[in-house]
């Protein structure tokens, strides 16, 4: 299939890659129509065209990430990670139309051949194929054309802006900024029975603004705002004032606040400078809002990927029944779409598009393209298969005796291009990657040389020849993709955490046993050269040894996908596997018991750990203490370990720095390595037949077990006994 692709040297390139496949409990939709975000894509477009000053000073927070980066792991990882980003297409598009063709058998709202509204900018790209999660798409209508359909998104945005500013029937409101979401605003504002004064700064809009149902259109600069604010509003005000432009002026949030009347409510839903003049606001006792996107439920995971919904009696307007909202307005046709669209144009054309929205010329408002129409859907509407499990039992040995010469990988998100990729890249032979977008598995294949990519895992699993797998997905895919490989007899590579619960580590246990394939698990940091040589002084002194290990990692961000627990399992079971396993290398005895707890109250939109204390007594008599907290100051390391033995203190920072303490003289050494170079060297050797495995399934499943552990004794208030 074909999809548009941006790069960050300002470059379009319209791509041919991988079909999607739906998410699960989602639907695979063929598009028929997408609208182009003229305001939006413009400055996307702008943005990739900056050079590296420019991005820095527009994104100064991505700025302190690359530098909090460079801290922890060095600038080489920085600059890494950096030039992956650069050099990493996005997809552009977030609205959409088009015909259900292929239904996961989780979701029970949809069947094949429903036209339906997408949404979302992790989904709804402009491409022919969308692979789509069950609360960002909605059934459309009958009088709605699939055109008109596309525009869902977009009109979910200016429906969620117009329900902020709390408008009823009669009041006035004012509308700075007349772009297509401002449009939009004005056009629902008068749906709903207000009266609106547009505001815009260029002449040539005034008849769109007039179509949508502007009351009064004031030309910013040609007359006096405030003049017209006052004639209009009776010398009181307006009601209510919604911000759409996009500027780094702060005319327009001043301009809106002189119009607003006494207590009057300023909403801003554009990309704009804001900075509010105390006076005027404190003497007006003026209400600031600001509007998220399509309403309650945008950037939940739990909602727009995990399916689940809010209850209505709580939360009346989500952003599904927002989008529901829009195309009924259509529907009735009280929302006139066709004032507002000024092309519609083959989605084989859309290049030419963006390079006539690269220049300052153009008057288009709403962009619609439209996707060819294939003969036949067979392909698209092909079922979801499953795959036949074939189990032979043998002994596991600790050398492989069969080479095995191709690496297939499913996951390559940004940790993985950056981590782990490198290090195979030219070493062995790289098969199929399969990864959820389809332009970033395209982009996969490109750069590290793989002979095909693709969506879809199912292909890697009907593989006859031997061929090893490296999965680097999140979290909750992790158990079942290794449980299928580990069937059809793999060689497997799996980043950690190994699974997320103990049914599933028991699973994986009965079938590695009886599976001709192995389990290496991510825990790179025992293979990092700091690691190797601490071991080896700890392996020369006699007796038990205690280690502390202090870890900073920071506050987590609600919207990332760690924050979803159902996906990761949460930071102590996904994060805090490292640490534990690290205490088991380091004193190459078995954990007996642990008592952990939280350090941080378990509440709000991170109901579960997110900080933790724990002591783990092993069997030899060591102690391992660890502390994960995300309260610290990110100034503080990231990663610090402490180790006292028989007349020996030794200290590892970040696994850059190691510093040994005996004698009364201390030893500094300096390292670049975490260990993931070394672990897939590792790894490699081992499959070559060169090398025995660098990590016995038998120890890493020990380091789940005791994560586990930490888990129940957080849970149970009291020590539990590692099993």
């Amino acid at each position: 299939m074909k999809q548009i692709a941006q790069y960050q040297d300002g470059r379009i390139e319209l791509q041919e890659v991988p079909m999607p496949a739906p998410p699960p409990g989602g639907v695979l939709v063929r598009t028929t129509h997408s609208v182009i975000s003229v305001g939006t894509e413009k400055m996307k477009v702008a943005q990739a065209r900056m050079n590296l000053i420019q991005k820095a000073r527009a994104r100064p927070d991505q700025v302190r990430k690359v530098l909090d980066t460079a801290r922890n792991l060095g600038w080489r990882s920085a600059l890494e990670k950096v030039r992956n980003r650069l050099e990493t297409p996005t997809p552009l598009g977030y609205s959409a139309a088009g015909v259900v063709v292929q239904v996961d058998p989780a979701n029970t709202r949809f069947r094949v051949g429903d036209r339906v509204a997408c949404a979302g900018a992790e989904c709804a790209f402009h491409a022919e194929y969308l692979g789509m999660p069950d609360l960002l798409v909605t059934p459309v209508p009958k009088g709605v054309e699939n055109w008109q359909a596309a525009y869902t998104t977009l009109c979910s945005i200016a429906l969620h802006a117009v329900r902020q500013t709390g408008a009823s029937l009669g009041d006035r409101v004012l509308v700075m900024g007349q772009g297509l979401v401002g449009l939009l605003v004005t056009g629902l504002l008068r749906a709903s029975g207000a009266r609106v004064m547009a505001v815009e700064v260029l002449e040539w809009k005034r008849p769109y603004c007039e179509a949508m149902g502007a009351e009064r259109v004031v030309i910013s600069g040609r007359t006096n705002l405030a003049d017209e604010v006052r004639a209009w509003a009776d010398g009181f005000g307006v009601d209510a004032a919604v911000i759409c432009t996009a500027t780094q002026s702060n005319a327009p949030i001043e301009q809106a606040a002189e119009a607003l009347r006494d207590r009057g409510k300023l909403v801003d839903v554009g990309i704009t400078k804001i900075e509010l003049p105390w006076k005027l606001f404190y003497e007006k006792e003026l209400e600031v809002r600001f509007s998220r996107s399509y309403g309650p439920g945008r950037y939940d995971p739990a909602y727009e990927w995990g399916a689940q919904d809010y209850p209505i009696g709580y939360v009346r307007w989500t952003e599904q029944r927002n989008f529901q909202a829009c195309l009924q307005l259509v529907a009735e046709g009280r929302l006139d779409l066709k004032a507002i669209t000024t092309r519609r144009v083959p989605f084989n054309s859309a290049l030419s598009v963006y390079q006539e929205l690269a220049g300052d010329s153009g008057r288009d408002i709403g962009v619609v393209l439209e996707y060819p129409q294939p003969d036949t859907l067979e392909q698209a509407a092909e079922p979801i298969r499953t795959v036949k499990e074939s189990v032979t039992i043998h002994p596991q040995p600790a050398r492989i005796s069969a080479p095995v010469h191709c690496v297939d990988v499913i996951g390559a998100g940004n940790f993985a291009r950056t981590m782990l990729l490198p290090h195979l890249h030219g070493r062995i032979e790289l098969g199929t990657v399969v990864n959820q977008t389809a332009l970033s598995a395209n982009h996969v294949k490109e750069k590290f040389g793989f002979s095909e990519a693709s969506t879809d895992d199912t292909k890697i699993f009907e593989q006859k020849a031997q061929r090893a797998i490296l999965i680097a997905t999140r979290h909750h895919l992790h158990a079942p993709l290794l449980l299928k490989a580990l069937r059809a007899g793999r060689h497997v590579f799996v980043e950690k955490p190994l699974c997320l619960t103990r049914d599933e580590l028991a699973q994986i246990d009965k079938a590695f046993a009886s599976s001709q394939g192995s389990v290496q698990v991510g825990f790179n940091r025992r293979f990092a050269p700091a690691s190797v040589e601490l071991n080896r002084l700890l392996t020369e002194i006699p007796g038990p040894k205690t280690a502390t290990y202090r870890v900073n990692p920071g506050k987590l961000d609600p919207s990332h996908w760690y924050a979803n627990h159902a996906e990761s399992g949460g930071r102590v079971l996904g994060e805090t596997c490292h640490f534990l396993d690290y205490f088991c290398f380091l004193f190459g005895s078995s954990p007996v018991r642990i008592v952990a707890q939280t350090t941080w109250p378990v509440s709000g939109r991170l109901a579960f750990p997110d900080s933790i204390a724990a002591q783990v007594e092993f069997s030899d008599g060591s102690c391992g203490q660890l502390v994960y907290s995300a309260e610290g100051d990110p100034g503080y390391p990231k990663e610090t370990l402490t180790v006292f033995g028989a007349g020996l203190t030794a200290e590892i920072t970040n696994f850059q720095q190691f510093t040994v303490h005996r004698g009364r003289k201390a030893q500094k050494f300096s390292y670049t390595s975490k260990g993931h170079t070394e672990q897939m060297n590792a790894w490699v050797q081992f499959l070559r037949g060169e090398a025995d495995h660098p990590l016995p399934y038998d120890q890493a499943g020990m380091s789940m077990r005791l994560t586990f552990a930490a888990l129940e004794s957080i849970q149970q208030a009291s020590a539990v006994e590692v099993r």
